[in-house]
């Protein structure tokens, strides 16, 4: 049973970016912990590879914990650690995505030829990991590569992990009207997937995370865009999508992956968005005191505002 089926409805609202992982939430504060010191020992970088390996070909759960380590451990760690062991993999991959985290910190992020070598290399050393194709691809996202480079990786991506939650998200944004793309190709990559995803598949909130981007979008466009955003949430597809999350979803043991709980705070964010507050209360009480930064950054300081409605939805009514 998932760790957050087991949270008591009383804890204390907090974000965590480990979100229910107690292991990768250890490692995480040792991280932080060591680099406050200003000092790194060969204790950690083995307390990385081993978290990490754990996952085993859990594919979702790999990427969600490097992702946590990439942000924890910033920039320098991880090239340290690629150092120590050239021909790790995981060294390489979370050195992979601290660069890309750099990159996305930059007003233009340049050149990522050296990550997407990287994750050639990776690949070479696990052939059977979605994650260093997943990493390219968010590599190549961030450079605006045309789609002709695009297809070949997601390719390598679907044949490994057809459900990976991480290159799913990557793509979405990628062929989002603000980068690459169109809402027409948006649609396109909703309805490849639509007919053949399992309702409990790492990609399950795809569909409602394209949802709330839309009404963001309309959000921040301001004036009467704005003001028609709500009406977002009227639309008969976007109704169906919410029963079916509503329903299902919140059930203990049906969301499995690794970022279940991020799922579930969006779609409480999304049931109070469309006025369904009972629907948003269940929502809310299954994350167990678990928020995210996004959706609720949206709206003002994300710990404020989930803390806000868990407070009022905590105990069943």
């Amino acid at each position: 049973m998932p760790a957050f089926i087991r949270r008591r409805s009383g804890s204390r609202p907090r974000l965590a970016p480990e979100l229910d992982d107690t292991a990768l939430g250890k490692v995480r504060r040792r991280v932080l912990t060591c680099w406050d010191r200003g000092a790194l020992d060969t204790a950690v970088m083995a307390m990385l590879g081993q978290v990490i390996d754990e996952a085993g070909q859990d594919w979702d759960r790999k990427a969600h914990r490097l992702e946590v380590l990439a942000q924890a451990a910033g920039r320098a760690l991880p090239g340290i650690w690629r150092e120590h062991k050239p021909r790790d993999p995981n060294a390489l991959l979370l050195h992979a995505w601290s660069e890309i985290n750099q990159a996305r910190q930059q007003e233009t992020p340049g050149d990522l030829s050296a990550v997407r070598d990287t994750c050639r290399f990776a690949a070479e050393l696990v052939p059977e990991d979605p994650t260093p194709w997943t990493l390219h691809l968010a590599a190549l996202r961030l450079e605006r590569r045309p789609t002709r480079e695009l297809s070949p990786v997601w390719r390598e991506i679907k044949a490994r992990d057809p459900w990976n939650r991480e290159a799913h998200l990557q793509a979405l944004a990628y062929l989002s009207p603000e980068e690459c793309g169109s809402s027409v190709l948006v649609l396109d990559l909703l309805d490849g997937i639509r007919a053949e995803m399992p309702a409990d598949a790492p990609t399950a909130a795809l569909e409602l995370t394209a949802i709330v981007r839309n009404h963001q979008r309309a959000v921040a466009v301001g004036g009467l865009m704005a003001l028609g955003a709500a009406e977002i949430w009227r639309r008969a597809d976007v109704a169906r999508t919410l029963d079916q999350a509503a329903q299902d979803w919140p059930t203990p043991g049906f969301l499995k992956h690794a970022a279940a709980l991020a799922d579930l705070n969006l779609l409480a964010y999304a049931l109070l968005k469309s006025t369904r507050p009972t629907d948003a209360g269940i929502a809310l009480r299954a994350t167990g005191g678990v928020g995210t930064p996004w959706p609720w950054s949206m709206d003002g300081d994300p710990l404020e505002r989930y803390s806000h409605f868990y407070g009022r939805h905590r105990t069943v009514k």
